[in-house]
């Protein structure tokens, strides 16, 4: 079953901005997907008009089989959200903040079981107004947890949390992915977001200028590779004839490391190359391009 669709989904704000611009987009059930752009790109108007909180200028967006603006009661019920900057009720409990969220849904549930989840159960019975940042973000992706949603909407999931918190984050995105949840996530974070995505969408001044996976997005643009050569008697006949070769695009030399910017094609031409001179290959070592660089070659250097 198809998670989210939306087709030819446009936002206008009065006559001057134009925040969507006729977006087309397929999420599968059970996907991970990573949603990206730039600041103002539209990824925030995106999702509330998923959740039904704004309406399209035109165009049409269905959540889990239902219309987003005819079914949007259900589709809440059936969806968990982490939105970005959510504000805790800080004289209340983080485990009334759970009991509060099962309530409005109509679940039953153990509140100590999602807190113990997230990492919050010895403060569950804590005013949440003394959690520490880190903690009021693990409180507030619990309640997102509440009731077993279909789909999770995260909208910058890691904000404030420390390297542990991220990567407990990133083991609840595959657990709930396992169970067969959808997962819509939006980060600035891109590293994170090529660790757990399957695929990724890239916004730019409303447009969907692309929606791949990693790889995918890799040999779209012709991303080249790193490839780092440790050397013993570099020449400068077998720096030049390296240079030379088609596929290289840069070279540089830092002591016995020969750093090359090379298509899929050159790398073994390289270490043929090197060889064929009389130079010692003693090691290498590759390294692709990562999220970041293809979200810039996308968006024209703008950051996420």
């Amino acid at each position: 079953m198809t998670a989210i669709e939306t087709n030819g989904l446009r936002k206008r704000y009065g006559d001057d901005i134009l925040a969507l611009d006729g977006i087309d987009l397929r999420i599968e059930e059970g996907e991970i997907f990573g949603f990206l752009g730039p600041n103002g790109a539209g990824k925030s108007t995106t999702i509330n008009i998923l959740l039904d909180f704004v309406r399209p200028t035109s165009g049409s967006a269905s959540v889990l089989g239902m219309d987003a603006q005819d079914q949007s009661q259900e589709i809440r019920r059936r969806t968990g959200v982490l939105p970005e900057g959510y504000q805790i009720y800080e004289r209340l409990t983080g485990r009334y903040h759970i009991e509060f969220v099962a309530e409005s849904k109509g679940v039953d549930i153990n509140p100590d079981e999602i807190l113990s989840r997230v990492g919050l159960a010895d403060a569950a019975d804590r005013k949440a107004g003394g959690y520490s940042k880190g903690m009021q973000q693990r409180l507030t992706l619990g309640m997102a947890l509440v009731g077993d949603p279909d789909l999770l909407i995260l909208d910058e999931p890691s904000t404030g949390l420390d390297p542990s918190g991220v990567r407990d984050v990133r083991e609840i995105v595959h657990e709930e992915a396992d169970r067969g949840t959808t997962v819509f996530f939006s980060s600035h974070i891109l590293s994170q977001v090529e660790a757990v995505c399957d695929r990724v969408g890239i916004l730019r001044q409303g447009e969907l200028v692309a929606v791949d996976t990693v790889d995918g997005l890799r040999d779209s643009v012709g991303a080249e590779t790193t490839l780092r050569v440790t050397v013993q008697g570099l020449t400068d006949d077998a720096r030049e004839a390296v240079r030379a070769l088609e596929g290289v695009s840069d070279l540089q030399v830092e002591g016995e490391t020969l750093i090359a910017s090379v298509s899929d094609g050159a790398k073994t031409s390289v270490i043929t190359t090197l060889e064929s001179e009389g130079v010692s290959v003693a090691d290498f070592s590759t390294e692709e391009a990562d999220l970041e660089q293809l979200f810039m070659s996308y968006t024209g250097g703008e950051t996420a």
